[in-house]
């Protein structure tokens, strides 16, 4: 379990975002992969804890990379040591519910995987027996593997089956623990990958001339890049707080609600200043904006999350501190 109040020193934390962005400058999730082993993500990510997070998955957003991080940081928090040769198995799409379940000792899994899952030696399967959730080790081999033809294949997912497999050991687990993990991920990812998008439009406001001036000048533009400045500014502070705050399961679903929601926002104005550019395949807009549809659907979809966080809110009758704007 990562310690969500953690603080890192600024200087260490300066020197690791120099490392990840570094990292992410390669071609390829194999060379990433193994750019994120030499400057030493999993040991930053068993000393700093939580900490850590926004250095790597904000620059992860931000480059439209992809890697096992997000595996290693589920790992972590299910009491699993994270490894390159291990993947954990993701809920299917939309979804967050535990990818398998165990019946008169078989066990079943359906679920998807990150890029990782396809070179990955072991899977780490959370599954439910009788009302009780176990981390179970399985080998990729005995695990059907395909990729995703998706909106964002260079995100690597990958679906994850089977049946029948013996249900051997497994300890039980926090499943609500690994979620807030990854949600603090994810979120910190897709504002990344918005800070990214709204340098696009920007950098196209500012070179764009239409009527012999720069349509930067233009009130509408800037209402747009102001709107989108201030949607991601607001995930952000939701990240941080679900980072920081020993109530970190209902602030990182806060916060990945927020900011699946508002990368969404930032997407719609950031093509409208784009126009026509933003859809053609030359521009790399695109590949950021497919990139925020995939991220958003990962352990749980800004339209759900946003359902059963004000179920949830009803039922207990109690309102997380607001973070700080």
């Amino acid at each position: 379990m990562m310690d969500p109040g953690a603080v890192m020193d600024a200087e260490i934390a300066g020197l690791l975002a120099q490392s990840f962005e570094r990292a992410f400058e390669k071609e390829g999730a194999e060379a990433v992969e193994a750019s994120l082993d030499e400057v030493g993500w999993r040991e930053a990510l068993e000393a700093e804890g939580a900490a850590v997070l926004p250095l790597l998955f904000t620059r992860q957003g931000a480059a439209n990379a992809a890697s096992g991080a997000l595996d290693d940081v589920l790992a972590a928090a299910l009491g699993v040591p994270p490894a390159p040769g291990t993947a954990v198995v993701l809920p299917e799409f939309g979804r967050h519910a535990a990818p398998g379940s165990v019946r008169n000792g078989v066990l079943a899994v359906r679920g998807l995987g990150t890029v990782r899952s396809a070179t990955a030696d072991a899977a780490v399967v959370v599954a439910e027996e009788d009302g009780v959730l176990r981390a179970m080790t399985v080998e990729t081999g005995r695990l059907r593997i395909r990729p995703v033809r998706g909106v964002d294949p260079w995100l690597g997912l990958v679906t994850v089956e089977a049946e029948g497999l013996p249900a051997q050991g497994g300890s039980e687990v926090d499943w609500d623990d690994a979620l807030a993990a990854g949600r603090c991920a994810l979120a910190h990812e897709l504002i990344g990958a918005s800070r990214t998008m709204l340098r696009l439009a920007r950098e196209h406001a500012l070179t764009r001339v239409q009527f012999g001036k720069p349509i930067s000048s233009f009130q509408a533009v800037r209402h747009r890049l102001a709107e989108c400045l201030f949607a991601i500014e607001t995930a952000d502070a939701a990240a941080a707080a679900a980072v920081e705050e020993a109530d970190r399961a209902l602030l990182a679903g806060i916060a990945k609600s927020l900011a699946g929601r508002n990368a969404r926002t930032v997407a719609r104005h950031c093509q409208q200043v784009l126009a026509g550019v933003g859809f053609t395949e030359e521009h790399e807009f695109h590949r950021h904006f497919r990139r925020v549809l995939a991220l958003d659907g990962l352990l749980g979809d800004a339209r759900t999350l946003t359902r059963e966080l004000g179920e949830e809110l009803l039922r207990t009758r109690r309102v997380p501190a607001v973070p700080p704007l």
